[in-house]
C-alpha cells in the first residue's frame, strides 16, 4: 500500500510562503445568504415549521468563496466571472474588494441575475434552501471578455483554480484558451473543482477534485465498497488524460490518483463535522497554493485535507486562515496510508 510522509516542518515551509503567490480564480460567482432563527411552532397554513428569523448573514459563495479562501491564506488573487447588474452583484464585488481580491475580471451582465443561494437555518439545522439563478452559456460578448481577461493576467499568476458549478462560465472555448496559454508558458498548476460530469473538458489540468458522489456519477459507478472508489478514480484519470484525480470522501478523507502511481488514501483529520458548506472550496484553494509554492501533489493533498478538517467544524462558507492551519499543524500533522 502506498504511503506518503507529511512532516510538520515541510508543510510549515509551504504555508509560510503562501503570501508570495498570486492565483487566478475562474468560475461561477455566487452569493450565499443565511436566515438563522428558531422554531417554536408549526404553521397553521401547512405542516411546516415556522422559523423566527433572528439573524441574516450574507457571504461570498462559489468561485468568490474560493477567492476569499486564497486571500485569507495570504496570497494575492485575481477573480474572473460574471455577476448581474443588481444589488447582490454590487455587494459581491464590494465584498471581494474589501477582502483584497482583484475584481477587474468580474464582468457585469444585465441579462441574468447574480446567483443567490438562500438557506433557512434553525437550531443549527438547514430547513430549506432556495436558489435564484439562470444557468446556461453566457452570451458571446461576455465569454470574449472572460477569455481576454484570463490571457491578460496569465503571465502574472502562479496557479489557476477553475471553479465549475455548471452555470455558464466554464465552457470548452475558455478551457481551450487555458490549455493553450499553459502550453506556451511554464506549465503552471491548474486545479479544477467540478460540479458536472464533463471531465473531458478538464483535460490538461494538474488535478481535478470531485467529491465522492460526483466521481461515482461521472464514472458510472455505484458506491459498494473501497474497490469502487479505486475503479472510479482510475477511470476518471483516464478520461482527463494524464491529469490527477483527488476524490474528497467526507469522513473517509481523500483518495489521490496520479498517472502511473498507486492510489494514495489520506484519512480525515476532522474532529467534528458541523457544516460541509464550502469545504470543497477550501480544498482547491489550499491545493493550488501548495502546488504554486512547489509542493508535490501528495504534500498538497495532505495540506488540503488538514484545511478541510478545519472548515467543516465551522458554520457556513468560512475561509480558513494561515493561523488556523498552523495551529492545526501544531496539534498534529496530517497522515497518509
Amino acid at each position: 500500500m502506498r504511503r506518503a510522509s507529511f512532516t510538520s516542518a515541510a508543510l510549515r515551509r509551504r504555508v509560510a510562503s503562501f503570501g508570495d503567490a498570486t492565483v487566478l480564480v475562474i468560475g461561477d460567482l455566487m452569493v450565499d445568504r443565511y436566515y438563522a432563527g428558531r422554531v417554536r411552532r408549526i404553521s397553521p397554513e401547512a405542516p411546516v415549521p415556522v422559523v423566527e428569523v433572528v439573524e441574516e448573514i450574507q457571504r461570498c459563495g462559489g468561485a468568490a468563496n474560493v477567492a476569499r479562501n486564497i486571500r485569507g491564506l495570504g496570497a494575492a488573487v485575481e477573480v474572473c466571472g460574471v455577476v448581474g447588474r443588481d444589488t447582490e452583484g454590487d455587494w459581491l464585488r464590494a465584498e471581494l474588494e474589501r477582502s483584497g481580491v482583484g475584481v477587474a475580471g468580474v464582468v457585469p451582465h444585465a441579462g441574468r441575475p447574480t446567483i443567490l443561494k438562500s438557506r433557512v437555518v434553525a437550531h443549527h439545522q438547514q430547513v430549506v434552501r432556495f436558489d435564484r439563478e439562470q444557468a446556461g452559456p453566457h452570451p458571446a460578448p461576455v465569454q470574449r471578455l472572460l477569455a481576454e481577461f484570463v490571457a491578460s493576467v496569465w503571465g502574472r499568476v502562479d496557479a489557476v483554480v477553475v471553479s465549475d458549478y455548471g452555470k455558464g462560465v466554464i465552457l470548452r472555448a475558455l478551457m481551450d484558451r487555458v490549455r493553450a496559454l499553459n502550453r506556451r508558458g511554464s506549465g503552471m498548476p491548474v486545479v479544477v473543482d467540478p460540479k458536472s460530469s464533463r471531465f473531458e473538458l478538464y483535460r490538461g489540468a494538474t488535478v481535478v477534485t470531485p467529491n465522492l458522489a460526483e466521481a461515482l456519477a461521472a464514472a458510472g459507478a455505484a458506491a459498494r465498497g473501497p474497490a469502487d472508489v479505486e475503479r472510479a478514480g482510475t477511470a476518471l484519470a483516464r478520461r482527463v488524460r494524464g491529469s490527477a484525480i483527488l476524490i474528497t470522501r467526507g469522513e473517509m478523507g481523500m483518495s489521490l490518483f496520479e498517472p502511473g502511481r498507486l492510489p494514495l488514501h489520506i484519512p480525515t483529520v476532522a474532529r467534528e463535522v458541523f457544516d460541509v458548506t464550502g469545504a470543497g472550496d477550501t480544498v482547491v484553494s489550499v491545493l493550488a497554493l501548495a502546488l504554486a509554492r512547489g509542493a508535490s501533489l501528495p504534500q498538497a493533498a495532505g495540506l488540503a485535507n488538514l484545511a478541510a478538517g478545519v472548515v467543516v467544524g465551522e458554520f457556513g462558507t468560512v475561509p480558513v486562515t494561515r493561523e488556523q492551519l498552523l495551529a492545526e499543524m501544531d496539534a498534529g500533522s496530517p497522515r497518509a496510508v
